[in-house]
């Protein structure tokens, strides 16, 4: 997925810098989002456990971090989605196509999502097939939204890759022998709740809500009726206290304060709310600090909206409690 945040390009360095200070049996990835950091560690470590606040975040690593076998046995029933005769009562084509005047998806999409999604549901008894379905919907309707990048705003006309006729593409998870855990829980509750060796932490950067930018993913994974609020057709959504100026500081204090784990790691970037003299003076009263950072190609929402600058810094914070 195109994911504000994501750590993919960075994560082979994120992994380099933390095994080579420890090698962790118990892997916790608080603000999992699409689980990238996660799943690099899957293979290597006895657990990961994975948490996100927001459904469609949880869906993703249900799949990709909480399965872990049998993946064969479930790719039958993705042709059989596949081929199913698509309907047009659904409440994705009805309020996010053409009737309603929202373009995030082309009417044949709308209808093809709405179409599975109501198919998915009849597996929900089997926990792993349902949720690897689920995690193989949200992003196949992702590859074919009609947005710039997140789903703050639909563009006016379908642009090519939102004409293409979605297809359901299984999303493959790792197999291995080891049981993880997948949570959907606020980071500073659940925190009191775990332990581990290595916590790693990528929060929200900025003032923008993960739950407003990503709002329709949540709408398909959950797909539970409501009324779509104004244009854009937003939902009621999560606010977290990580992208607010005067709630950050605490809440991140907070966090530190109650972990239970051997190290911190924190990706945070150079034009965070925290600055990284913040997070230094935070971290440094629970024990040894150190910095390690990257300079990186800018996530391109974020070039073409916000910032005029190509790269960006990723900084790595490091304590070991």
């Amino acid at each position: 997925m195109n994911y504000i945040g994501s750590k993919y390009k960075l994560s082979t360095w994120i992994k380099e810098e933390i095994t080579k200070r420890i090698k962790p049996e118990i892997f916790c990835d608080l603000f999992a989002g699409t689980g990238i950091i996660g799943r690099v560690f899957k293979k290597n470590v006895k657990k990961v456990i994975s948490n996100d606040i927001e459904y469609y975040a949880y869906v993703l690593n249900r799949n990709y971090i909480g399965n872990h076998k049998n993946l064969k046995e479930k790719l039958e029933v993705i042709e059989y989605l596949n081929n199913l005769s698509l309907r047009d009562d659904g409440f994705i084509y009805n309020n996010y196509c053409s009737p309603a005047n929202r373009l995030y998806f082309s009417d044949y999409n709308g209808q093809k999502i709405d179409t599975i999604r109501m198919e998915i549901e009849k597996f929900k008894d089997d926990e792993d097939l349902y949720y690897f379905l689920l995690a193989s919907l949200i992003e196949s309707s992702d590859k074919v939204a009609n947005t710039a990048s997140v789903y703050g705003a639909f563009l006016k006309k379908l642009k090519k890759s939102a004409k293409k006729e979605m297809v359901l593409e299984p999303a493959i998870y790792e197999e291995n022998d080891n049981e993880h855990l997948v949570l959907q829980k606020d980071a500073n509750e659940v925190i009191k709740q775990i332990e581990g060796d290595i916590l790693y932490l990528d929060p929200p950067y900025n003032s923008r809500q993960y739950g407003a930018n990503y709002h329709l993913l949540n709408t398909i994974a959950e797909y539970e009726k409501f009324e779509p609020k104004g244009k854009t057709g937003l939902r009621d959504y999560f606010k977290s206290s990580y992208c607010k100026k005067n709630e950050v500081l605490n809440s991140f204090e907070d966090l530190i304060k109650n972990a239970e784990f051997e190290y911190i790691f924190l990706s945070y970037n150079n034009e965070g709310l925290m600055s990284e003299e913040d997070v230094q003076n935070i971290m440094s009263k629970y024990g040894e600090y150190e910095l390690a950072k990257k300079e990186y190609q800018r996530y391109k929402a974020d070039k073409n909206r916000v910032y005029k600058k190509d790269k960006t810094f990723e900084y790595l914070h490091i304590l070991k409690k």
